[in-house]
């Protein structure tokens, strides 16, 4: 994996199938890592590929599934530890 990155996508983003859509995009760019509702009502999602697809990741998040609204969203690098990536999947938490 060349990269990973962390982002929390704030708005309405829960209960619209937000992370089950980001799950079908990360996938679709063939990238690892998990998506899940923080308490606070935002998504977290954490990444790992090229970054051309976080890139690409990053851009659809900005604007998500037809029902979510997203106001903003923040991308921090990220370390992830070994282990911790399913290196085959990315899944919906």
């Amino acid at each position: 994996m060349d990269a990973a990155a962390r982002f929390i996508v704030v708005g309405k983003v829960q209960g619209v199938c937000f992370r089950a859509s980001t799950q079908q995009q990360a996938r679709r760019l063939h990238l690892n890592g998990h998506a899940r509702n923080l308490p606070d009502g935002c998504v977290e999602v954490l990444a790992c590929g090229s970054e051309d697809a976080l890139d690409q990741l990053e851009h659809w998040l900005r604007r998500g599934p037809p029902m979510a609204r997203v106001d903003a969203v923040e991308r921090q690098p990220a370390a992830i530890p070994a282990g911790s990536i399913d290196a085959d999947a990315f899944h919906v938490r």
